[in-house]
């Protein structure tokens, strides 16, 4: 198997065993991401725009360093702790996307880690 480890300074280093991202067999893995601010560790957690916004900021470093664009996700889960913010993280995350869309599921969960209220993973075809 081909894989290689996709590491960037400019998204928030893992906060656990887990690599920002893996790139196998020319499909690339990116673990969830939160709005961590990749320099200064602070959460960008102000509003869930804000908050959204970083996530995603922090998901186009991980596919940059992988010469990758939003253009080639296939796949995203979105875990948010509450449903009722779901209208504004769709609308924030449509943004980030031209033309066809990539697969997902939205799901609501107890918790994330340090307390924010979303967090999402892709995965993104090279092919």
């Amino acid at each position: 198997m081909d894989k290689r480890i996709i590491e960037t300074t400019q998204s928030p280093a893992p906060i656990g065993p887990y690599s920002q991202a893996v790139l196998a067999n020319h499909t690339l893995y990116i673990s969830g991401q939160i709005a961590l601010h990749p320099v200064t560790g602070e959460l960008a957690n102000q509003d869930i725009q804000a908050e959204t916004h970083q996530v995603m900021q922090n998901l186009k470093a991980i596919l940059l360093q992988a010469e990758l664009t939003f253009g080639h996700v296939v796949k995203t889960t979105i875990y948010l702790t509450d449903m009722e913010l779901f209208s504004d993280v769709n609308t924030i995350y449509a943004q980030y996307f031209e033309g066809e869309f990539p697969a997902r599921e939205t799901i609501a969960v107890r918790g994330l880690p340090k307390g924010v209220q979303v967090e999402i993973s892709m995965i993104a075809t090279v092919a």
